[in-house]
């Protein structure tokens, strides 16, 4: 039996989330998402009622990554990328239980994120 790390995150919306991480997998053929790696996050804002987050990593945005930087990004530099989005969704998505479960990690995003933390 695995021990799951509760992490909190106070969100600028006001709420503070307490999430983890549940796992990652490639996005099921019939999803609108598809191709793509999801990864799954419970998460609750009030410790009593907890929902699934699933933010969507696209490999386009990782090959654009590769292409512009001249490496691929690794599985805990894309983690990282993944927790930034997710964290960024805490803080702009007023009401993540209703309008922020499917959080999507596209070419657009992916280079500001890992840019705020110094990933070259």
């Amino acid at each position: 039996m695995s021990v799951r790390r509760i992490k909190t995150h106070t969100g600028q919306t006001g709420y503070v989330y307490q999430y983890y991480f549940v796992g990652k997998r490639p996005t099921l053929a019939g999803d609108p998402e598809a191709p793509s790696t999801e990864y799954i996050f419970d998460v609750t804002s009030d410790r009593k009622t907890t929902f699934a987050v699933s933010v969507f990593l696209q490999p386009a945005a990782l090959e654009a990554w590769a292409s512009s930087r001249g490496r691929t990004l690794s599985e805990p530099e894309q983690y990282a990328a993944v927790k930034l989005r997710l964290m960024q969704a805490f803080d702009e998505i007023p009401d993540m239980r209703n309008d922020g479960r499917r959080v999507r990690l596209d070419a657009e995003i992916l280079p500001g994120l890992l840019d705020s933390i110094g990933v070259d």
